[in-house]
């Protein structure tokens, strides 16, 4: 159902099922996958394309031009996957041309009030966002992710599978997956252990990375060192602790401690 005080261009691809409320601005070349629900007073900007069964409630602005001051006007895009939930005025950019021109967020992800992902980041999957969350420019959110209320994520940086920020949190450089981080400039606290419980980690995985953690972030040997000590370690070959080595060795900005 489409409210007749809302504004469609006739370019824009609209599938099955998709409601449209009163006041909103569908420009041309958007598409709106089937079941899609979009609030009233919702502004969705041309080169936005957003998937199936998503819930867009009123007054966000999806698909703006970049907040990027060497940006011109060129045609850039938003991609938006299924079953996401962005509340009230949530502000999602497109893409620029120096960052791949491609802003992405995957599928079942949680954007709450306020929140706001900026040009070029890519997230993933069954990300929480919290009211307020900001992320600059060129940020990579890996899945099961959660940023807590009022935090805001440095250009650049990545955050990794199921790690959890809590609220009030500055984040300049890049935070491990699976671990718990918090403070006006984010330090490390441990693992995201009732993350990793309520997402039925194994007991070995949880004393794996438990282990790992205390090497890699609490021994005083150089990140280097620790990280081969770990990888000379029994519980090397168990793939979420691979992918903490991982992350960490393929770091640019640099790793929270």
């Amino acid at each position: 159902m489409i409210h007749p005080t809302a504004i469609v261009d006739p370019k824009a691809e609209i599938g099955e099922n998709v409601d449209i409320g009163p006041y909103s601005v569908i420009e041309k070349g958007v598409s709106l996958g089937e079941g899609t629900k979009i609030g009233p007073h919702v502004v969705v900007r041309e080169g936005t394309q957003i998937g199936k069964r998503c819930q867009i409630y009123q007054f966000s602005s999806i698909g703006e031009a970049p907040q990027a001051i060497a940006y011109r006007g060129e045609p850039t895009l938003l991609q938006v996957g299924d079953h996401n939930i962005i509340r009230e005025y949530v502000t999602l950019h497109r893409g620029s041309v120096k960052g791949g021109g491609k802003t992405v967020l995957g599928n079942e992800n949680f954007i709450m009030a306020y929140s706001h992902i900026a040009h070029d980041c890519q997230i993933g999957n069954q990300v929480v966002m919290a009211n307020g969350a900001t992320l600059a420019g060129h940020i990579l959110i890996e899945d099961y992710a959660i940023i807590g209320g009022l935090s805001a994520i440095h250009q650049f940086c990545r955050v990794g599978t199921h790690a959890f920020i809590s609220g009030l949190t500055g984040v300049s450089l890049d935070i491990p997956p699976y671990m718990l981080s918090s403070g006006n400039r984010a330090k490390l606290f441990g693992l995201n252990s009732v993350g990793l419980k309520r997402a039925n980690f194994s007991e070995e995985t949880l004393k794996a990375l438990k282990m790992v953690y205390r090497t890699i972030f609490r021994s005083g040997l150089t990140l280097e060192k620790a990280i081969k000590k770990v990888g000379e370690d029994d519980v090397s070959h168990i793939p979420e602790v691979q992918h903490l080595l991982q992350f960490i060795q393929h770091s640019k900005r640099g790793i929270c401690r």
